[in-house]
């Protein structure tokens, strides 16, 4: 092989592997932007770009993550769980290596959040604090929730099981969710119950914690509207017979 061939072979190894580097920090350096971003569009209370990496234990939390699910996802030993473990011991946040996380993903003060191992989150979603995503089986299997594109989860929200939450589902604050919650629905309660009822922020897409509708309420609401019609049928019947 001539020298120059030998040259031609070793620059084109080189440029495939700087282009290959190049590519890799663009998707990180991408992420990051979006991650910061995020914060930005979804937190008022977001000052400037050194408060957001400095003062948000969400994003804390989220780029450990991320470090941690690639190391998991090549299957390096125990160095995925110590992250995610200082990660708790950081920002009170515990989030499993495991767990698969889209992109634009927020944490809302998160003290508190527990996400588990097989759960999976598409882009988009927002938490609040003491949201738990947890599991209802003790087997190795998918057991925990997987929440799809634009889900918001209210503050001490427990969604449990291998359950889906359909795309721009809302779950209010304390509901406890055991069931399959279908696409643009609400959901509150213990357990948890739909709610067709629209309660978005119409520019914003946030959840309005203040206009969540009470289910129970609703229902006591209409058996009070049929007894008093069956009162009026009734008491409209005995007067005609008086008559």
């Amino acid at each position: 092989m001539s020298s120059e061939l030998k040259f031609s072979v070793h620059r084109s190894l080189l440029t495939a592997h700087y282009n290959k580097r190049y590519k890799m920090l663009t998707r990180i350096y991408q992420t990051l932007k979006e991650d910061i971003g995020i914060i930005y569009k979804k937190d008022p209370a977001a000052r400037n770009l050194l408060e957001v990496i400095f003062c948000y234990p969400g994003f804390h939390a989220l780029l450990l993550h991320r470090i941690s699910h690639k190391l998991w996802i090549w299957k390096v030993p125990l160095i995925p769980r110590l992250l995610s473990t200082f990660a708790r011991f950081l920002t009170g946040i515990d989030i499993h290596p495991g767990a698969t996380i889209g992109r634009r993903f927020f944490i809302d003060h998160g003290m508190g959040v527990v996400i588990g191992e097989t759960t999976e989150i598409g882009d988009d979603v927002l938490l609040y604090q003491g949201v738990t995503l947890g599991g209802t089986s003790s087997k190795a299997e998918k057991r925990h929730p997987t929440l799809g594109r634009g889900v918001v989860v209210g503050a001490g929200a427990k969604v449990l099981g291998n359950i889906t939450l359909g795309n721009y589902s809302k779950v209010g604050a304390g509901s406890v969710v055991i069931n399959d919650v279908p696409e643009h629905s609400t959901v509150v309660g213990i357990p948890g119950r739909v709610v067709i009822q629209k309660t978005l922020d119409e520019e914003s897409g946030v959840l309005m914690h203040n206009r969540i509708p009470d289910p129970i309420s609703c229902e006591l609401n209409r058996l009070k509207y049929e007894v008093k019609d069956l009162q009026e049928a009734v008491f409209g019947k005995k007067e005609e017979n008086l008559n």
